[in-house]
């Protein structure tokens, strides 16, 4: 039986006085390439990592949720007749913004008991807050055996953020989380919303690992950003840089202030390269997909410039590593993690390199995470 399971259990057993009637889990994520894209209605290809959050609950007879975290050790009780946002446990909210969307969208749902526990990393951009969602509608969605299918389970969640959370997310979290397979990245249109269940190789794997600089800079520069590609395609004559290719972009772009040119000209081209990295992928070409990844890191760090030294150093020494494919930083930037792509033989001296080489030329402590694809959220079934 898994540790993490009996401890739910014990918790459950501890805080309610019973057993837990069903368990649920929801995977955070890593963007594998495809980075400030979303909101330019492109592509991104995210993966769901083995890192997830999970619940152990059981139903109420009232419209009453009471949720005990593990990590928080912190004790939320709300009533599904009156959802508030709540500054005390704030981390609530998430289950609370769920609940708000899931009856908004006119779903009956039934009250629970539950402990909540996740080993996704807070604040390093791998995602806590959409497994919590994810792991929120599968519990409701258990209970109530409600038909929320998983794409709706997605957008109900990104809802959630958007609208009670009041963080305006896009839909890659959510999407991942909810849709993940087993072995496989997902392409997603930012746009239409399709997706696209793209296969592994075997005898590689994609090391996560955690600068230990935390995002500080990461809102105000967003917007700017955001705001430079909306300039951009408006100049441009089109909706979004999503329909601007490479080849048009060269002939436009000096009709473009530089510094928007700049901006977009990353956009346009890690647009080009998600797609030309899922084609790689798809006949098994890991060194061209390494190459797109290096390609990326270096566009976000010259073009978009939203690196940090400390990421760039990451990649540097992973980079020099034998056996290490392409690295790249990963999220919104300015802090959180590198992802980097390592044949299946040389992962631990990557990783070694890494434990040895960033403390000594930064200070910092990384935090190293390896992860195949998993799938997405759902009850579990088997004691794992």
């Amino acid at each position: 039986m898994s540790s993490r399971i009996e401890a739910l259990r014990q918790a459950f057993r501890a805080q309610f006085g019973g057993a837990p009637s069903f368990f649920v889990r929801a995977p955070g994520r890593v963007n594998l390439i495809g980075e400030h894209t979303d909101y330019n209605e492109g592509f991104v290809l995210p993966m769901a990592i083995d890192r997830d959050v999970r619940l152990a609950l059981a139903p109420r007879a009232d419209r009453q949720v009471h949720v005990f975290s593990l990590n928080f050790q912190q004790t939320d009780r709300f009533s599904l007749d009156d959802l508030q946002q709540t500054e005390i446990t704030a981390w609530s909210n998430y289950l609370r913004g769920v609940a708000w969307a899931l009856q908004n969208a006119g779903f009956t749902l039934t009250g629970f008991d539950a402990v909540i526990e996740g080993n996704v990393p807070l604040g390093s951009g791998l995602s806590s807050s959409a497994a919590t969602e994810l792991a929120t509608v599968t519990a409701f969605r258990a209970l109530g055996n409600l038909a929320v299918d998983p794409v709706q389970a997605a957008l109900l969640s990104q809802t959630a953020e958007n609208d009670f959370v009041g963080v305006k997310c896009g839909i890659m979290d959510q999407y991942i989380s909810s849709l993940g397979q087993a072995g496989h990245a997902l392409l997603i249109d930012c746009r239409s919303l399709a997706y696209e269940a793209v296969p592994l190789p075997t005898g590689v794997q994609f090391i996560i690992v955690d600068s230990g600089v935390r995002r500080g800079l990461v809102d105000s520069a967003y917007n700017e950003r955001r705001a430079q590609c909306e300039e951009g395609a408006q100049r441009l004559g089109v909706t979004a840089l999503r329909d601007v290719d490479p080849a048009q972009f060269e002939r436009l772009a000096a009709d473009l202030p530089p510094l928007v040119a700049q901006r977009c000209r990353h956009v346009v081209e890690e647009n080009a390269r998600v797609l030309h990295s899922v084609a790689a992928l798809q006949r098994g070409d890991v060194a061209a997909f390494g190459l797109d990844m290096d390609k990326s890191h270096v566009s976000l760090r010259d073009l978009y410039a939203v690196s940090h030294p400390a990421l760039d150093t990451l990649v540097e020494i992973a980079r020099a590593a034998p056996g290490c494919l392409g690295s790249r930083l990963t999220g919104a930037g300015f802090g959180g993690c590198t992802v980097s792509l390592a044949l299946t033989e040389h992962v631990q001296a990557v990783v070694d390199a890494i434990r040895d080489e960033y403390p000594r030329r930064t200070g910092l402590t990384p935090q190293i995470y390896l992860s195949g694809a998993e799938a997405g959220a759902g009850v579990i079934t088997a004691e794992a």
